[in-house]
């Protein structure tokens, strides 16, 4: 899911431009570098949790083992409670990286200084903090839920979009175009608000008033990769459950 997301941002996906760019040149597309370096620098240190939780499995959890197993149990509990029992196991993976790549992204925004570190052009930030990551994202979670409808009726998961009656055809369209950008501008445009209103307070009043506002940064930033999250989840069991309805009407 991590290599489908690297691919997704590396394409112009969105025209909209914030500030400079640290632009690398692959053949005749032109990647946004300091999305590629934080990105990169996230799944690095989900990596390293990763190997550092497994690395020794204990009968009796202590550490960092014991913190990612409560972190594995929130995440099961988020698919379950989206997917239900029954259908939750096969979309955890997905679920999980999704929160866990968005919420790591936006506390490295709201924690790391990554102004100090000069580049060529632009400044590094948070990915979250890019729109092309966020409509990668959001295209992602798109796929998933096509997928899960396909997978478990072939073409026949189509039929949803002329039921009850067939004049809610455009309607429904016009869901499939609405969910990615809601997704997508939802949580770019809160994150870089965060960051920005952060910034200007520093700027002017450097110690004081911008800590409960960072403070503040951090817990909306964790709600906003929960939000993300449960929206995929949500999708993924529409699709699933437009099956089930017709299974057993």
């Amino acid at each position: 899911m991590l290599d489908g997301l690297n691919l997704i941002n590396s394409l112009p996906l969105a025209a909209l431009e914030v500030g400079q760019h640290w632009y690398w040149g692959i053949g005749n597309l032109k990647v946004h570098g300091q999305v590629i370096v934080v990105s990169w620098f996230v799944m690095g240190l989900l990596i390293i949790a990763s190997l550092a939780a497994t690395r020794k499995i204990e009968k009796i959890p202590s550490g960092m083992q014991n913190f990612m197993e409560y972190v594995l149990e929130f995440l099961r509990d988020l698919a379950k409670n989206q997917l239900g029992e029954k259908e939750y196991r096969p979309w955890l993976p997905f679920i999980g990286t999704l929160f866990l790549f968005i919420f790591v992204s936006n506390w490295s925004g709201a924690l790391i200084p990554w102004k100090v570190l000069e580049i060529p052009e632009g400044e590094l930030a948070a990915p979250t903090n890019d729109i092309n990551t966020t409509v990668a994202l959001a295209l992602l979670t798109s796929l998933a839920y096509f997928y899960a409808g396909l997978s478990k009726k072939g073409l026949g998961y189509f039929a949803h979009y002329v039921e009850p009656i067939p004049v809610l055809l455009p309607i429904k369209i016009l869901e499939d175009f609405t969910k990615p950008l809601s997704l997508s501008f939802r949580l770019f445009g809160n994150i870089l608000a965060d960051e920005l209103v952060v910034a200007v307070l520093v700027f002017l009043v450097p110690l004081l008033i911008p800590l409960p506002l960072m403070a503040l940064g951090l817990f909306t930033s964790a709600i906003q990769a929960l939000v993300f999250a449960t929206l995929a989840g949500a999708y993924i069991h529409e699709a699933l459950e437009d099956t089930h309805e017709e299974e057993h009407g």
